[in-house]
């Protein structure tokens, strides 16, 4: 690759989320990271995306974002990611503080500073959603927003049909999705296709640089939660996906369809309604869905960028 593509990395680390910001690292142009409340409370992924770029030595400014959804309770998944966010790693605390704490201004001013950006977020989608009722521009000015989440066939890890980002603030992502905005949605039903297991895990580990040892310890606890949890080895590494469709599309399947979100369902609340009929549909489509991904090349540059960041 030569142009690496600019983008800003929204996000709520996080296991998964530490990958990405790897990923991204390596793979983009990282112009900042934004901060959401998510897989734990905002103060903890900031202080993780904080912990996080010291690890890698990058200097890409970190902006905190929003603690709450737009309309629902804050939701959390510390029983995946453990009570800080990182399984317990044991990094050491940033002193630096986070450049501001209104990520949304600065998505707002940045965009208009700077047209074509990619937007990823990979964490619930209320930054983005705010950013785009401040100002509706902002969808007219990025590249895309390629967001995890969601699933194309109902598909879920919350609950039966919803999954953690879009359930944590499901009114959030149906204002993303009916921005306007150049959509792709990375579902479980696609990053579940791409599992690490104990061969990554040890690749980690001969990696031997803090990076390698950081991420290994990671997947150690990553692959805890998945056996005692799922009765599996292998985990699936959702947020890189994202990364990776940015930086490599060429990886991916994609298909347009009309894509919802269910905000009202007793059962289905924070489902992505994917409309599959095809020619049958009077919906006009509104987002890129991911369908299928080249696996093994997925965790190849995963792996090389926890080498080479």
């Amino acid at each position: 690759m030569t142009d690496k593509p600019r983008i800003i990395l929204d996000c709520d680390p996080g296991i998964d989320d530490a990958f990405a910001i790897v990923t991204a690292a390596r793979w983009a142009e990282v112009v900042a990271i934004t901060t959401v409340s998510g897989n734990v409370s905002l103060d903890k992924t900031t202080a993780n995306a904080l912990r996080l770029r010291s690890l890698i030595g990058s200097n890409f400014p970190v902006h905190a974002g929003a603690h709450e959804p737009l309309e629902a309770a804050p939701l959390s998944a510390g029983h995946v990611h453990g009570e800080c966010g990182l399984g317990g790693l044991d990094l050491p605390h940033s002193p630096e503080k986070p450049d501001s704490s209104d990520a949304v201004e600065f998505l707002v001013e940045t965009t208009r500073k700077e047209e074509g950006l990619h937007l990823v977020p990979i964490g619930p989608l209320t930054n983005i959603a705010l950013a785009l009722q401040v100002d509706p521009d902002l969808s007219k000015r990025v590249s895309s927003i390629t967001f995890m989440g969601g699933s194309a066939g109902g598909l879920g890890n919350v609950t039966a049909a919803a999954e953690f980002n879009i359930y944590a603030d499901p009114e959030a992502a149906q204002v993303v999705l009916h921005s306007g905005s150049p959509v792709t949605m990375i579902g479980l039903n696609l990053t579940h296709q791409v599992q690490v297991g104990t061969k990554e895990t040890e690749t980690c580990h001969s990696i031997d640089t803090p990076v390698g040892s950081a991420m290994a310890y990671l997947l150690d606890f990553y692959a805890d939660f998945y056996r005692s949890h799922l009765g599996t080895d292998t985990g699936s590494m959702h947020d890189p996906c994202a990364v990776l469709a940015v930086t490599h599309p060429e990886l991916f399947t994609f298909e347009k369809r009309y894509v919802t979100v269910e905000v009202k369902g007793q059962h289905t609340r924070g489902m992505t309604l994917v409309d599959e009929r095809g020619a049958g549909s009077d919906s006009e489509p509104n987002c890129r869905v991911a369908y299928s991904i080249n696996p093994e090349k997925a965790v190849s540059l995963i792996m090389q960028a926890v080498a080479e960041v």
